[in-house]
């Protein structure tokens, strides 16, 4: 396997291991897997192709929907 996707699977376990933290406990872990995920995306990207692209945004997705939700409703004016 290669280095990137090597990388994106141990981001990929990272986040899971950040998942079953306490809430309060999640928020530093978070914001560094969110700044690593832009890099960890272009290499991936540049060694394998758009797919993997794809891949990795739904991953990215997957683990931020909440506050992805939270900042949608928003930004459409939903926010309570």
């Amino acid at each position: 396997m290669s280095l990137a996707l090597t990388l994106a699977c141990l981001w990929v376990l990272a986040s899971a291991i950040t998942a079953m933290l306490p809430y309060r406990m999640q928020f530093p872990p978070g914001i560094a897997l969110l700044v690593a995920s832009v890099p960890l995306t272009i290499f991936v990207g540049y060694s394998h192709g758009w797919f993997w692209i794809a891949v990795i945004v739904f991953a990215i997705g997957s683990m931020f929907r909440n506050p992805l939700r939270y900042f949608w409703n928003r930004a459409m004016g939903r926010a309570s």
